[in-house]
C-alpha cells in the first residue's frame, strides 16, 4: 500500500468538511458560553452581606441562627457555607473536611465543559491549517491535470484553502478568551467561598475560648 497516494486519495476530498467541523466547533463553545454565562450570572450573590450575617451571628455564638440566615441564599459560598455549619457541632475538623468537600463539587460545577472550550481554543487553529494545507493539495493536484491554468488558477486554489485557517482563528480566539474569563471567575468565587469558610472556623474557635 502507498501511503502517499492514500493520503492524496483523501486530501483530494477537499477542505470543505474541515470548516463544515469547525462551524460545528464554533455553535458548540458559543452554546457552552451561553450557558455558562446564565449559569455564573446566578452565581453572585451579596458577598460582603453573607460575610457581615455570619460573623455578626457567629461571633454570638448564634449557630442555629446563622444556619437559617443562609436559608433561600444561592451561590458557591452560601452552599460551602452551609455545608460548613452542617457539622459545628462535630468540631472544627469536621467543618473544614465538609466545607473542603462541597468546595469540589462546586468546583466541578463551575468548571462544567470549560475543558471542551479550552481544547477548542488550543487546537482550532492546527485544524484550519489542516484544512488549507489540504486545500493546497488539491490546488496542486488540479495545475498538475490543467497546466493551462497557470499560476492563476493555483493562487485562486490557495486563497480558498487560507479561509480554513482564518476560520480556525476566528473559532479559536472567541473560546480562549472565554475560557480565560471563566476560569478567573471561578477563582473569585472560590476565594469568596474559602473566605466564609474561615469566618466559620473563627467563630466556631472563638466560641470554644469562651
Amino acid at each position: 500500500m502507498n501511503i502517499i497516494q492514500t493520503f492524496l486519495g483523501f486530501a483530494l476530498l477537499g477542505a470543505q468538511w474541515v470548516m463544515w467541523l469547525l462551524v460545528a466547533l464554533s455553535l458548540i463553545s458559543l452554546t457552552i458560553m451561553i450557558e455558562r454565562l446564565i449559569y455564573f450570572f446566578g452565581k453572585r450573590p451579596d458577598i460582603s452581606a453573607l460575610v457581615e450575617d455570619l460573623r455578626k451571628l457567629l461571633g454570638t455564638g448564634d449557630i442555629a441562627g446563622a444556619r437559617n440566615s443562609l436559608a433561600g441564599k444561592k451561590g458557591v459560598a452560601a452552599e460551602v457555607a452551609r455545608a460548613a455549619l452542617a457539622e459545628a457541632e462535630r468540631g472544627h475538623g469536621a467543618v473544614d473536611e465538609a466545607a473542603a468537600s462541597a468546595m469540589i463539587v462546586e468546583r466541578q460545577k463551575l468548571e462544567r465543559n470549560l475543558a471542551f472550550l479550552g481544547t477548542v481554543g488550543a487546537n482550532a487553529p492546527f485544524v484550519g491549517l489542516f484544512g488549507t494545507v489540504i486545500g493546497i493539495i488539491v490546488a496542486f493536484h488540479e495545475l498538475s491535470l490543467n497546466t493551462q491554468g497557470g499560476a492563476a488558477s493555483v493562487m485562486a486554489g490557495i486563497s480558498e484553502a487560507l479561509v480554513a485557517t482564518a476560520i480556525g482563528l476566528l473559532v479559536a480566539i472567541p473560546a480562549v478568551v472565554a475560557f480565560n474569563t471563566f476560569s478567573r471567575r471561578i477563582k473569585m468565587i472560590l476565594g469568596d467561598a474559602d473566605a466564609v469558610v474561615h469566618i466559620i472556623l473563627s467563630g466556631l474557635k472563638g466560641q470554644d475560648k469562651k
